[in-house]
């Protein structure tokens, strides 16, 4: 996105309380996926819009749950939706919906053909205990993030595991389910760590000149 006057208007956060709370115009793409008032018992009184605003400022910030600034929802609220928004798939729906919307914007297909994977070790600290592995190649001890994008860079998936498991078996689990979720993708690009894997996964070779990505 370029900055224009009009741009730099339209995302002035100087006037709102936190920079990361939700603009009147991002709430309104974001309500239709929150869960509606129930019909029985209790009517809910904690404002879904305060919650994701403190989402938000958590994610942005960096800080603890138990730093949350006190004019947000308790904590344990906050959590609690946070990690119900997680199971019931409410992320993904916001996610697949954003990135559709998105794509059209750019003038592209609201789903994606061509997509790219990559993954990178990343060493964690003395307090881990689950999911920690040795990478021989990189020679890094700890994680390894798989990321799957589409040709604008915009994130499609993600799987975090040991830095143990290799490429290929990695990519399995970015894999897993892909099409259900993005049906028209018909070539993805990675480089010869991957190679024996798309073989397993597809029946055929990958494409593996990252120049060939469209632009």
């Amino acid at each position: 996105m370029a900055w224009t006057p009009f741009t730099r208007r339209h995302h002035d956060r100087s006037r709102m309380r936190y920079a990361s709370d939700l603009t009147d115009r991002e709430w309104s793409l974001i309500d239709p996926f929150m869960p509606r008032q129930p019909r029985l018992g209790r009517r809910r009184k904690t404002s879904l819009r305060a919650v994701m605003d403190a989402i938000f400022y958590l994610l942005q910030s960096g800080c603890q749950w138990a730093l949350l600034p006190h004019d947000f929802p308790p904590k344990s609220t906050v959590y609690h939706y946070f990690k119900r928004f997680c199971r019931d798939g409410t992320w993904r729906r916001i996610h697949d919906a954003l990135y559709c919307r998105t794509r059209q914007l750019e003038g592209r297909e609201e789903q994606p053909s061509f997509a790219i994977i990559d993954s990178q070790s990343v060493k964690t600290g003395p307090d881990a205990r689950s999911d920690i592995g040795y990478d021989a190649g990189k020679k890094i001890k700890g994680r390894k993030r798989h990321i799957l994008v589409d040709t604008l860079g915009m994130l499609l998936k993600a799987e975090v595991h040991s830095a143990g498991i290799q490429d290929r078996d990695g990519a399995a689990l970015v894999f897993d389910k892909l099409a259900n979720r993005f049906p028209f993708i018909e070539k993805i690009c990675g480089d010869g760590g991957y190679q024996c894997g798309f073989r397993e996964l597809t029946g055929r070779d990958s494409d593996q000149k990252p120049d060939s990505v469209p632009t």
